[in-house]
């Protein structure tokens, strides 16, 4: 379904993007297909999560992630006279093209080069079977791709998975960065849900029910995995498509990301000062990172692969995108702190209610927001199998079959590592990267906190002839601004309490001079939208900042950036701008400040 076009008051950019997600997973890696029925049992059970329009046969999309299922498709291939490699030595891409054979051939000739570009060898294409009987939507199938899997073996340089993982990475971005420099016609059909030699997506724009019809591959008993990632979408701000489908390629979400703007805007900025050791020169052929038009999630996923591509383990970009509250946690163990407050600087959280189900294929996993704001429910059984949704009673287990039952507290992780064959708990996730470097004798070194500094010899309040009144008045208060606002914050250093809702009538409409942040509107999810109060929820709300050189994102193994300055609220007194003024003495020269006069003649 496209968007409506830009009409009147109505911009396609402001659409906005709850959701169903789940996993089975077994904890020792025993690959059956029973476990693919079992993730589409839960995917089914999660259908009211879900949104259907007045056609009941179009949903906001859903879909399925499984472990590659090697012994299917070595059979299928080897009907086309192809012989697959050894499991981990090829990948494969299940790719969304245009119906229009010409641009179809494009978007093929464009995967094929840029493998060949980067010295792997393509095995060959696969027709991935669908059910043409299901009953879909007319406005579904109008927008149906056809959907092929691309098979890539590794080429002589490539000596392990891992190396063929970033490869196939760099082959896919490499792929749709060139396919849309050609602004084909039908260049917005294509897309690639996965490119992997670990993991497989099947998802689209059907029902919940309808994805084990749909795609026969999942009804193949040879069609086995040690894990099922499912997600039944709730589209709130983006419209429902083929490609904005969930799972994407590391993540299931439930939840908004409110800060996704911010997010978006700061990892362009980062693109011309990023380097990674391990990606070297191929991560220019990655950028832009995130494409206009992408949802909130999709560009979560998108960062997310990102930063394990360039050698962060699953758990610790997790812990970078989405820390918990650590800032006013006195309890928190010092060697996690330090580590919070290192990467504060790299990345800035993605804020919002969220609760993430996440895998790479050995390890699967799931964390909560730090409001906790999205249910997460899990149980582990006697046979090793760990079942964890968006709610209870996604499967049908017998009560002494369950080991253990419980919830996703906020800002926790949930990890499950298959090669090891055992559940890692929080603790014990966090400790281990905590003291993985030695983050606290980083912090040290680097960071200068404002409110640290020693206090100036002399702060001159600067003096003024006007009365506070005329000064109030120049300035645009009101007196429900004296009365409702600033005299409660005054009495009970708290802010006072309001709705929601904001109905007063927009400064840019008004005749009268507001003052400047009265022009400003901050942007939120359209489903939950809460009003936080950093003073009153300080344990789980930061306002600080950081001023300085930004630190290489991707630099895992360097001390970075040489100083910076850790500020703990916006609002800056007197005393903390003479503490600027002379940064240069507190820093040892490494922060120096000019002053630029901003005034203008009446």
């Amino acid at each position: 379904m496209d968007l409506p076009l830009e009409q009147g008051l109505y911009d396609p950019a402001n659409e906005h993007d709850a959701c169903g997600v789940g996993f089975i997973a077994h904890i020792k890696g025993n690959r059956t297909h029973e476990i693919v029925n079992q993730g589409l049992e839960i995917l089914k059970n999660l259908d009211h999560r879900g949104a259907v329009g007045a056609d009941p046969l179009q949903g906001d999309g859903a879909g399925i992630l499984i472990q590659i299922p090697d012994t299917l498709f070595r059979e299928e291939m080897a009907k086309q006279g192809v012989t697959l490699p050894p499991a981990g030595d090829y990948g494969v891409g299940m790719v969304f093209l245009p119906k229009e054979h010409a641009s179809r051939l494009a978007c093929q000739d464009e995967i094929e080069r840029a493998a060949r570009a980067e010295g792997q060898v393509v095995l060959g294409w696969r027709d991935v079977p669908t059910d043409p009987a299901m009953p879909m939507s007319p406005t579904v199938k109008a927008k149906e791709p056809v959907i092929r899997q691309v098979f890539i073996g590794r080429g002589p340089d490539v000596m392990v998975t891992e190396a063929l993982e970033r490869k196939l990475y760099v082959i896919r971005r490499r792929a749709a960065n060139a396919i849309g420099s050609l602004k084909l016609k039908h260049s917005k059909e294509f897309y690639t849900p996965s490119m992997s030699a670990r993991t497989i997506n099947y998802k689209g724009l059907l029902l919940a029910d309808q994805v084990g019809q749909y795609y026969l591959d999942l009804q193949d008993p040879r069609c086995v995995s040690a894990l099922a990632l499912v997600h039944q979408r709730f589209s709130t701000n983006t419209f429902p498509t083929w490609h904005l489908a969930h799972p994407f390629r590391y993540i299931a979400h439930n939840g908004e990301i409110n800060t996704v703007r911010g997010n978006y805007n700061w990892m362009r900025a980062r693109e011309k000062g990023t380097h990674s050791p391990l990606l070297g020169d191929d991560l220019q052929k990655l950028w832009p990172l995130i494409y206009p038009g992408q949802s909130d999630s999709a560009s979560f996923d998108n960062a997310l692969e990102l930063l394990v591509m360039s050698g962060y383990s699953l758990a610790h970009a997790m812990m970078m995108m989405i820390p918990e509250a650590w800032e006013s946690h006195t309890l928190m163990d010092q060697k996690r702190r330090a580590f919070y407050e290192y990467h504060a600087a790299m990345m800035e959280p993605w804020d919002g209610p969220a609760a993430v189900a996440f895998t790479d294929g050995r390890q699967i996993g799931a964390t909560l927001d730090r409001n906790g704001l999205r249910p997460a429910r899990y149980f582990v059984t006697d046979d090793d199998y760990v079942v964890m949704a968006s709610e209870s009673g996604v499967l049908p287990f017998p009560d002494e079959k369950i080991v253990k039952k419980w919830r996703l507290q906020p800002g926790k992780m949930f990890l499950i590592d298959m090669e090891q064959g055992r559940i890692i708990d929080d603790k014990e996730i966090k400790d281990s990267l905590a003291a993985a470097k030695p983050y606290q004798e980083w912090i040290s070194r680097i960071n200068i906190r404002l409110d640290a500094c020693a206090e100036p010899e002399s702060v001159v309040a600067p003096e003024y002839a006007a009365s506070v009144l005329d000064r109030q008045q120049a300035f645009g208060y009101t007196q429900e601004d004296i009365k409702f606002i600033l005299e409660p914050m005054a009495k009970s250093g708290e802010e006072s309490t309001g709705s929601m809702g904001n109905d007063s009538p927009l400064a840019v409409l008004s005749a009268k001079s507001k003052p400047i942040y009265n022009y400003f509107r901050q942007l939120f999810a359209q489903v939950t939208n809460p009003p936080i109060d950093p003073i009153r929820e300080q344990l789980v709300m930061s306002l600080v900042s950081f001023v300085g050189p930004r630190p290489n994102l991707l630099g895992i193994n360097e001390i970075n950036p040489p100083y910076r300055l850790e500020v703990p609220q916006p609002v800056l007194t007197f005393a903390d701008m003479a503490k600027l003024r002379e940064i240069a003495r507190y820093t040892e020269n490494k922060f120096r400040s000019a002053e630029l006069d901003i005034c203008y003649p009446l």
